[in-house]
């Protein structure tokens, strides 16, 4: 028996970390056991991974499973990485390809049926990915779109465990690999079209001064205060604003993307948002929602969401606004 060998993405805010996941099958009592500072989600992944390896018709072998994830010291969390660590296992137990899995990344949860599931933040995952020079990346059918959005990656989209142990075998795919250049190809008509539907500033009638300020401020990306009586026309004023922002660049429309990914809102099916979009938290919205956290993996607040785009505080947020930029 060999150490079967693949890799994963540990996503940190949005940034991604390459996890190593290597497994070992000794001779030995049967166990599996997991090492490398899995949280208990990720540690629950050994029951998730035996019974889909069942379903799969690759049963895993009654021996002493060892599965390491590294680096050791970055305590790992979620459920994406249970598809590098059945890979991995297999790949130890001889059962596919092992150099066919060792260069790829994994990044997909596993149902007990074997059935593959998405994860949030599939883009920054690939992105991290693309980065640390791997040229294909495995993911749930579901999540294939939204990853092949990422130039320079191979995507190979998967329903079931069945059909990645079957492609690193070498044996047809039931999904097609795809990679950028065919999904930006048929996301170009819907991206333009989204963002013909932006509200117009021939709606806004009268307000010159505001008007003004408003495309000042547009133009040179600049903070904008608007004081005035309610119904003064303040928000319809601020809503139109994104429809004269410049459109996002590459770079700015991956990280744009990126994090609406990890926010569970991004549509893949339109392509890179490339039109800034408006971000307007309710105004008894709590710190947490406005600058993001929570337990566990922490979620991107408002103000992370409108990067590169609009933060709209209508009256009565509680935050300073020398404090927002």
């Amino acid at each position: 028996m060999s150490i079967g060998r693949t890799a994963t993405v540990l996503l940190r805010g949005l940034e991604g970390v390459i996890v190593q996941v290597e497994a070992d099958v000794s001779p030995g009592l049967p166990a599996f056991h997991m090492v490398g500072l899995p949280d208990s989600s990720t540690l629950q992944a050994r029951e998730r991974v035996r019974s889909a390896t069942q379903h799969a018709g690759v049963p895993l072998p009654a021996r002493r499973i060892t599965v390491n994830m590294t680096p050791a010291w970055l305590p790992k969390h979620g459920s994406g990485h249970d598809l590098a660590i059945a890979v991995a296992v297999l790949a130890a137990h001889e059962a596919l390809g092992v150099k066919s899995a060792a260069e790829s990344v994994h990044y997909a949860e596993v149902g007990l049926d074997g059935t593959l599931h998405p994860v949030p933040g599939v883009l920054p995952a690939v992105l991290a990915a693309a980065q640390a020079g791997y040229k294909r990346v495995v993911v749930a059918a579901e999540a294939q779109r939204e990853a092949s959005l990422v130039p320079g990656v191979e995507v190979v989209g998967a329903a079931t465990l069945a059909e990645v142990i079957a492609f690193h075998r070498g044996e047809p795919a039931a999904t097609k690999p795809i990679g950028s250049g065919q999904a930006d190809a048929e996301q170009e008509a819907p991206e333009t079209q989204a963002a013909g539907d932006a509200p117009d500033f021939a709606d806004v009638l009268g307000q010159a001064e505001a008007l003004q300020a408003a495309l000042v401020a547009a133009a040179g990306g600049h903070n904008l205060f608007l004081l005035g009586p309610p119904g003064a026309g303040k928000s319809m004023i601020a809503k139109r604003l994104p429809g004269i922002l410049p459109p996002l660049t590459d770079e700015e429309a991956v990280q744009v993307s990126a994090i609406a990914s990890l926010s569970g809102v991004f549509d893949a099916s339109g392509g890179l948002l490339r039109t800034p979009p408006m971000v307007s938290p309710h105004h008894s919205t709590s710190m947490a929602a406005l600058v993001g956290g929570g337990s566990g993996m922490a979620a991107p607040g408002a103000i992370s969401r409108a990067h590169c785009s609009l933060l709209f505080l209508d009256e009565g947020v509680k935050c300073q606004p020398h404090r927002v930029h």
